[in-house]
């Protein structure tokens, strides 16, 4: 007869191979556009979770009391149950889905016989470089469309700005303060259209953001529709963000919004939930007149906008194609700077008169969408700090926060862990990487967690924080500012793993299954602040363009005739060849189809072509931004390669800094 510990191990881990067993057979008969079939996954997982936070409150906790016990795992369980409810309700969320692609291509051109309405392009800018800007600027000006006038709106005032405007024949505008920020610079550049005759739509696209040649007669289709107020579509990137590079994954995961962009969004637009993110966008002049502007109650006047078209009966829609692409924040401190403006906005929001609970008159469903946002940002990032914390309170102090046996842990936190993976692989295919998920969900928490406080308790008085874009990124970079908490972590982590495992003296054994629970939370917590730490190191950075594929040129060298080559790697002065033999210093004229003649040089050979150094006029250099920037899909990984994420995660352990 098998031990009771071991017969209940097995009857859970039983449970959490029918689960797996799932995993293979749902994938060829689960309909990810299916509202039944998304309902069904989503209310399991729903359950799942209230299965085990029941679980967690009747037998997992200290005795109530006055005692360090209590309080420890008391708290713990709060966190947690308070992410748990930001877990359930983006469930609720991912039940539905929409895909207006069908909806956008049946209705092109809507306006038709009329002349095309006309559309202003709006790229607020305030400190960025030319080599950002330029991007921008000359995408915008190549937009197939017949009807459409470019702004910049430079709250920098540059005047040689000014003068590349001119020579490009976009306008420059400026203003005399810099009042409302982002916002107050749209809202002086609305005014200044509104005298001079106002365009039926405006776009706005950040500095650093290039739109499709397809963008506007994309995103126009779904204002067919008379109540719609605002068509956001979906933020590409065209360069690794800092976890993407740092851990060198730019080829095989992700970068960190495509969840949101890519399932998230659609999945609010079936609810009529989609929200304004800014760049990227199309706002119906009408509606945005109605509310006398873009709201600048909240440093992220974006999510605040739609809540306020909302309430005067206008509606956000999503359209989720490729249709611009821009920069990611290229180094740690501003990926972070961003996200923590972004929950410092979300809680002004949640504090002003749009908040779920003020006196407005927002439909139910925006209260939710609201709530739904503050939780995210005010739950998610302390329970990830929390979760290294909580540990050495065991290691330590002998305070028990989990109070469990391994059986009930695979039965109810087991379960529940693999049919969430399980359900959101099979909804959102190469999404989720558990470790991957948590490091970059760590990255920032500290500062995230003091922007979300700060904006409940303080909403007011909080200057516009701009993400700085390009820059010197030639060299490595330790972030020591960002590292020193996860260092002073993994030290006493792994102080307090070794005092438990080897010192007798300090060992605690009273607690049963609790410790075996606490010890494999520890190593995973191992694994994680590893990884963290590895990201806080910010490797140099070269132009890339991920999603080229090889190019049909010829090479004309000094006295030579033509010869047909491949590009096997291109940007905007340097090129990799296939093919000829050519020698260093070679000088020559390369064609590329759809760019024209550029001078080039070969600066070294390689085994199978030549690397070389082009030298493009102002014209070629245009041609080279529009087909890097304006054409084709998206231009960044959109899903999880595993088998890729492993060979690169090993290359990077081993300390190569290739990214």
């Amino acid at each position: 007869m098998l031990p009771v510990w071991l017969s209940e191990t097995q009857s859970s881990a039983m449970q959490m191979l029918l689960v797996a067993g799932l995993a293979l057979i749902l994938p060829g008969l689960v309909d990810r556009k299916s509202t039944l079939h998304r309902s069904l996954l989503m209310g399991v997982t729903i359950l799942l979770a209230l299965r085990y936070a029941w679980w967690r409150l009747t037998e997992t906790l200290a005795p109530a009391g006055f005692t360090v016990d209590f309080l420890a795992s008391g708290s713990l369980f709060a966190l947690e149950l308070a992410t748990l409810a930001s877990s359930i309700s983006a469930n609720l969320l991912m039940s539905r889905i929409r895909d207006r692609r069908d909806e956008a291509t049946a209705n092109e051109a809507w306006w038709e016989p009329e002349p095309a309405p006309r559309v202003a392009v709006l790229i607020a800018t305030y400190n960025e470089d030319i080599e950002v800007l330029e991007r921008s600027i000359v995408g915008s000006l190549a937009l197939d469309y017949p009807n459409v006038e470019v702004l910049v709106l430079d709250d920098g005032k540059r005047d040689w700005l000014r003068e590349f405007c001119e020579k490009r024949g976009a306008r420059h505008v400026t203003r005399p303060d810099n009042k409302g920020a982002k916002a107050g610079n749209i809202n002086h550049a609305l005014k200044m259209l509104e005298a001079e005759g106002p365009p039926a739509f405006f776009a706005v696209l950040d500095a650093d953001f290039v739109p499709h040649r397809n963008f506007l007669r994309r995103a126009l289709a779904l204002f067919h529709d008379d109540t719609t107020g605002l068509v956001q579509t979906p933020q590409h990137f065209f360069n690794a963000d800092p976890m993407q590079h740092n851990l060198g994954l730019s080829r095989s995961y992700p970068d960190e919004q495509r969840f949101f962009f890519d399932q998230m969004q659609p999945a609010r637009d079936a609810w009529g939930l989609a929200i304004c993110c800014g760049t990227s966008s199309i706002a119906r002049w009408e509606a945005v007149a109605e509310l006398g502007g873009l709201p600048t109650d909240s440093i992220t006047e974006d999510f605040l906008l739609t809540l306020a078209l909302q309430e005067k009966g206008w509606e956000t829609h999503y359209l989720n194609e490729p249709l611009t692409e821009g920069l990611a924040p290229e180094g740690l401190k501003e990926y972070v700077t961003q996200r923590a403006r972004w929950c410092l906005g979300l809680m002004q929001i949640a504090r002003s008169r749009y908040g779920p609970f003020a006196r407005n008159t927002l439909r139910l469903r925006d209260r939710w969408s609201v709530i739904d946002s503050a939780l995210y940002w005010l739950t998610t990032f302390p329970f990830r700090t929390a979760a290294f914390i909580y540990p050495l309170l065991y290691w330590f102090f002998n305070v028990t926060v989990v109070d469990a046996t391994v059986p009930d842990v695979l039965s109810y936190f087991g379960v529940y862990f693999l049919w969430t993976v399980m359900a959101y692989n099979l909804l959102a295919p190469g999404t989720l990487v558990p470790l991957l998920k948590d490091v970059s969900q760590h990255l920032g928490a500290i500062q995230i967690t003091r922007a979300a406080v700060t904006g409940l308790l303080r909403p007011k008085g909080h200057p516009f924080s701009v993400t700085a874009k390009g820059g010197d990124r030639s060299q490595v970079q330790v972030q020591w500012h960002l590292m020193a908490p996860y260092i002073t972590l993994l030290a006493l982590t792994v102080l307090g793993l070794t005092i438990g495992i080897f010192w007798d003296r300090f060992a605690f054994y009273d607690a049963g299954d609790g410790k075996s629970v606490v010890l494999f939370w520890t190593i995973y917590n191992l694994f994680t602040l590893t990884f963290i730490l590895i990201a806080c190191v910010e490797l140099p950075r070269k132009e890339r363009h991920v999603a080229d594929q090889p190019i049909r040129a010829t090479f004309e060298a000094a006295g030579d005739v033509a010869r047909p080559v491949w590009i096997a790697s291109l940007t905007q002065h340097t090129a990799r060849i296939r093919g000829g033999m050519f020698a260093a210093g070679t000088n020559g004229i390369l064609d590329i189809p759809e760019v024209g003649r550029i001078e080039a040089t070969v600066i070294a050979r390689v085994a199978d072509g030549a690397r070389m150094l082009l030298a493009p006029d102002a014209e070629a250099n245009d041609a080279l931004m529009r087909r890097f920037y304006t054409e084709g899909a998206a231009p960044n990984v959109e899903a999880v390669r595993m088998g890729p994420v492993f060979r690169d995660l090993a290359r990077r352990l081993s300390f190569s800094r290739r990214p």
